[in-house]
């Protein structure tokens, strides 16, 4: 199953078989059998793979960096702007390389946590305990769609990932002409269009559970991805590809979640 994440879909560890069959250029000998029989398994470490440990690990180092970074954006104001761009320059780095730098991998995680920082302390000052909130909400969706998905009770398919690339691309599109709306002064709510009435509530409330469940989506791609990779043995430095993905995933959660709560007061 292809990935819509970039992180994932640009990398050949994710998108064509890691390992091939072992040949013999010629019958081999009994000798030669029962030494490769006595030699103890190799462990992954030895084998340099890919494992589901090997992912969690530098996905959760990713994680402490950017927490750690996203302190300093609530306590210094101005700098998410710094951090956003950045990152966003970071993000594109990252996706188009085809072998996973750690290195800028964790300065993005750092330059996004500067970013997500500062949002969240601009939205605590004016709505006190939304940033807990959306943090809550975040971990919740993504406990619940990591169990669903190791249960097998969610998978992704493709006709889901098309419509679900359909709906990335309407996505980007909305959020580009709202974005051009606020800047010259068409719309004068805080969030654009979103805060237009309809169907009883404002838009934005029904665009966001929508967007929710695309990242959520998006999450089992990452999964997916990661579970693709481990059994075709990618090795071990591709790890931090999945971290990466996994991470600007969970952002883009996070920040959908804390826009949402922020409508709705």
């Amino acid at each position: 199953m292809a990935t819509s994440n970039p992180a994932f879909s640009n990398s050949p560890a994710f998108t064509q078989s890691a390992t091939k069959a072992i040949q013999w250029t010629q019958e081999p000998s009994a000798q030669q059998l029962d030494e490769l029989y006595a030699r103890s398994a190799a462990t992954p470490d030895q084998m340099d793979r890919m494992t589901y440990e090997n992912v969690i690990q530098k996905t959760l180092g990713a994680f402490v960096v950017l927490l750690a970074f996203a302190a300093v954006g609530w306590f210094v104001p101005g700098v998410w702007i710094v951090g956003g761009i950045v990152g966003f320059v970071l993000a594109l780095v990252n996706i188009f390389k085809k072998e996973p730098s750690p290195a800028l991998i964790l300065a993005y995680a750092a330059a996004q946590g500067l970013f997500v920082g500062g949002i969240s302390a601009f939205y605590q000052s004016f709505m006190d305990g939304i940033v807990v909130q959306a943090v809550m909400g975040t971990l919740i969706v993504v406990g619940v769609t990591l169990a669903l998905f190791a249960s097998g009770k969610i998978r992704a398919s493709k006709r889901a990932t098309k419509i679900f690339l359909i709906a990335m691309v309407g996505y980007a599109v909305f959020s580009l002409v709202n974005m051009g709306l606020m800047i010259f002064g068409v719309t004068d709510s805080m969030f654009g269009l979103r805060g237009e009435p309809f169907l009883g509530m404002p838009l934005g409330f029904w665009l966001g559970i929508l967007v929710i469940l695309m990242a959520a989506y998006s999450l089992v791609l990452d999964f997916d991805a990661v579970k693709t990779g481990v059994q075709r043995g990618a090795p071990a430095k591709y790890g931090w590809t999945a971290a990466f993905g996994i991470m600007v995933t969970v952002i883009w959660l996070y920040l959908e979640i804390l826009r949402l709560l922020a409508i709705l007061r």
